[in-house]
């Protein structure tokens, strides 16, 4: 089987199983001139013909500033019957220098960001809802790794993830496709891969984790397939947070998060819709539920604890831990209470006046983990 054949068929399970493409979308896709991205583009215009779904694939190449010759890119496009659109970006090579300081290179977190708003940026301008990436399993598998070294989560990127502000969707159409295969494909096709201009390509902590993950392969071949099926395997996920007696009073309650609809039948969570930047716990004494928590993102550095139904003991520990949780990754930040009558004052909250809501509101503001 041919390697385009492979990366289709990935393509199509991750389609099927996220629902990333509908008829009469209109889709940037970003073209850095890399492997991924033009087999990318290559596969989405062989699926969009075996497929038989009538969605406009629009690329654009995100001009840093590296300076990278793209003159191949642009005549392999033009052969596929495409325009590749040229974002002109080049003030952020400088704005990456300027952040650099003493680091060995560029900061890979700021580039990421801005081409993200780039891109985002190019897809408003051609009226689309929709910006796919090219970024594979490998990919999805090293930032889960990356993320546990480096950030103390247990989290990685999704195939489909909705910027309701921005009104811009990220698709990832080759989530499920395999590193080996995209490579191969490439190589297949002919295709006029550019050599990266970055100059931090090649000695970025990824390539040390890809390094790490080849020598793990090494040693345990089934690591690699049970890696990728690992990611779905929520079922049979198990970490001591899931019953962790955590540290208030007399250890009496835990807080479980809520991952779905099937964790909370009968509860608050159950009968309404999940909102972006909510996220929701159920209180647990004695193993039981004996209490419900929402914690809302409300802007930048700015959340909101609603108290929903519990004892006052119960909730007063769920207030105290969470707002610990959110101080100790975002510093400063304001935190909203909205609870019960009197449940604001004896968790230490007290008027604030919110700005951008024009009104006075109990809150407090925390910082490197004292309150102020």
């Amino acid at each position: 089987m041919k390697s385009i054949r492979r990366v289709l068929r990935a393509m199509r399970e991750a389609d099927e199983r996220h629902d990333l493409i509908q008829e009469g979308d209109r889709i940037v896709v970003g073209v850095s001139g890399g492997k991924d991205s033009l087999v990318l583009l290559r596969a989405l215009l062989e699926y969009r013909y075996y497929g038989r779904k009538g969605f406009e694939i629009l690329p654009v190449f995100i001009d840093l500033g590296f300076g990278a010759d793209i003159a191949p890119v642009k005549e392999w496009v033009s052969s596929l019957g495409l325009a590749l659109e040229v974002d002109d970006s080049r003030f952020a090579y400088e704005v990456l220098k300027e952040h650099q300081g003493k680091a060995a290179h560029l900061p890979c977190s700021i580039c990421s960001r801005m081409k993200k708003a780039a891109i985002c940026g190019a897809a408003r301008r051609l009226h689309a809802k929709k910006v796919a990436f090219a970024h594979h399993a490998e990919d999805a598998i090293e930032t889960l790794f990356l993320n546990m070294v480096h950030g103390s989560r247990i989290a990685t990127f999704a195939p489909r993830m909705e910027l309701k502000k921005a009104g811009v969707t990220f698709l990832r159409p080759l989530y499920l496709a395999r590193e080996e295969d995209v490579r191969r494909c490439a190589e297949e096709e002919g295709l006029p891969v550019m050599k990266s201009r970055c100059p931090a390509d090649g000695f970025t902590d990824r390539e040390k984790m890809k390094e790490f993950l080849r020598n793990a392969y090494s040693l345990f071949p089934e690591a690699k397939d049970n890696f990728l099926s690992m990611l779905y395997n929520a079922g049979s996920l198990y970490l001591p947070f899931e019953d962790e007696r955590l540290s208030w009073r007399d250890h009496r309650f835990a807080l479980r998060p809520i991952r779905g609809i099937e964790d909370v039948p009968g509860t608050t969570f159950a009968k309404r819709r999940r909102r972006e930047g909510e996220e929701g716990y159920l209180i647990l004494g004695k193993e039981r539920p004996v209490g419900e928590i929402l914690v809302r993102e409300e802007g930048a550095r700015k959340y909101s604890i609603r108290a929903l139904k519990g004892g006052k003991e119960a909730l007063l520990f769920a207030i105290d831990y969470l707002e610990n949780k959110i101080a100790r990754s975002i510093n400063p930040v304001t935190i909203y209470l909205s609870a019960r009558k009197g449940i604001p004052e004896e968790a230490g909250y007290s008027p604030l006046f919110d700005g951008r809501k024009g009104r006075t509101r109990m809150g407090k503001v925390l910082q490197r983990g004292r309150t102020f």
